[in-house]
């Protein structure tokens, strides 16, 4: 058995937790839910696989909850996991090697959301600070908490071999009113801590889910101006993410100017993601010579965040560009590298039939 508590919070969650903890079992984790007010059945499963169950007032601050948790673990190392995410892979001896190895560090777990995209469901992948030791870290912000050091410090992160998959709030009701609530909380947090790269971030990712691009692109245009490192995971994804809602509001000329800015941006360079985003908004600038180099660059990278970007969604596009072009046999050739992805099957039903 590994030093290790998993931590989890919960309110009204009894259509995710008990998939979250059945999954966790061969794990053999200590595992501490701390219940913050739910009506359902949350507390009732939660007593049938959790080590121990603990009731915390909401205070509407999620920081203060989670360092609740954290407090009532018999291990200095914490896992934090959201009932809605559940396990999907481990590697129980490298997880046990990287802890021994990064006492003082944040260890990054992969977490799969899903999404839709034109109407096809698929994955993005990002890394997240998850696991810490107690002594020298803990949670800071009311929402959208994040692990920091306990000394002030920038924490260092390592890698570690755990992947969930995060159910999330599948209903776009249930997805709206998380959105509302965090809104709420973030501009709370906002105005008492001043101008936030991070928080400009979270602000704009809650108002994509209410589909309200304005006020997103808004946000992460104001993140962005404040100049935070690149390397960061979110302001790849903040970059990233405003670049895509220019191209949804046809200002194209603003999205080229987002790629020029970061063209020469090493950490963005080397992510398949912003490539690929590179070759959208060449193809909507109607350069197509340019967008076929990006789409071409980006299938050289072997991973990517947003699934298929690195192979069937890059050459989709750049068979439609073909196609576009009328250079049918070209199109026809890039449709069938997409493999089996729908809407490059259809096209190549419809060419065969043309």
């Amino acid at each position: 058995m590994l030093p290790i508590s998993v931590c989890m919070i919960a309110k009204n969650e009894d259509n995710h937790i008990e998939e979250c903890l059945k999954r966790l079992r061969p794990c053999k984790f200590e595992v501490i839910v701390v219940d913050t007010g739910s009506v359902d059945r949350t507390v009732e499963i939660a007593q049938r696989y959790a080590d121990k169950v603990f009731h915390f007032a909401w205070c509407n601050d999620f920081s203060a909850a989670r360092n609740f948790s954290v407090q009532q673990a018999s291990n200095d190392w914490v896992l934090i996991i959201d009932c809605d995410e559940y396990l999907e892979n481990v590697n129980l001896a490298d997880l046990e090697e990287a802890i021994t190895h990064n006492s003082r560090a944040v260890g990054m777990v992969a977490r799969n959301n899903p999404y839709s995209i034109q109407g096809v469901r698929s994955v993005m992948s990002e890394r997240i600070g998850r696991l810490f030791n107690r002594r020298y870290c803990h949670f800071e912000g009311i929402i959208h908490e994040q692990v920091c050091a306990l000394d002030g410090r920038e924490a260092e992160t390592f890698q570690i071999p755990l992947t969930f998959y995060h159910e999330g709030y599948v209903s776009e009701s249930g997805k709206r009113m998380r959105a509302t609530r965090n809104l709420e909380l973030l501009l709370c947090d906002l105005a008492v801590k001043g101008p936030s790269a991070y928080i400009y971030y979270q602000l704009g990712q809650n108002y994509v889910f209410l589909n309200d691009l304005e006020k997103a692109s808004e946000y992460y245009r104001k993140g962005l101006e404040l100049n935070a490192d690149p390397a960061s995971a979110f302001v790849q994804s903040m970059a990233e993410t405003y670049g895509y809602c220019l191209i949804e509001l046809a200002r194209y000329d603003a999205a080229m100017a987002l790629i020029r800015q970061y063209g020469q941006c090493e950490p963005l360079l080397g992510r398949a993601d912003f490539v690929y985003l590179e070759g959208m908004v060449y193809m909507k600038k109607g350069n197509y010579d340019e967008a076929i180099r990006a789409f071409e660059r980006a299938t050289d990278f072997p991973a990517c965040s947003r699934k298929g970007v690195n192979s069937y969604q890059a050459n989709y596009n750049i068979a439609s560009i073909y196609e576009t072009l009328g250079e049918t046999e070209e199109a026809r050739a890039y449709y069938k590298k997409c493999g089996d992805y729908a809407p490059a099957l259809r096209r190549l039903k419809e060419l065969a039939a043309s």
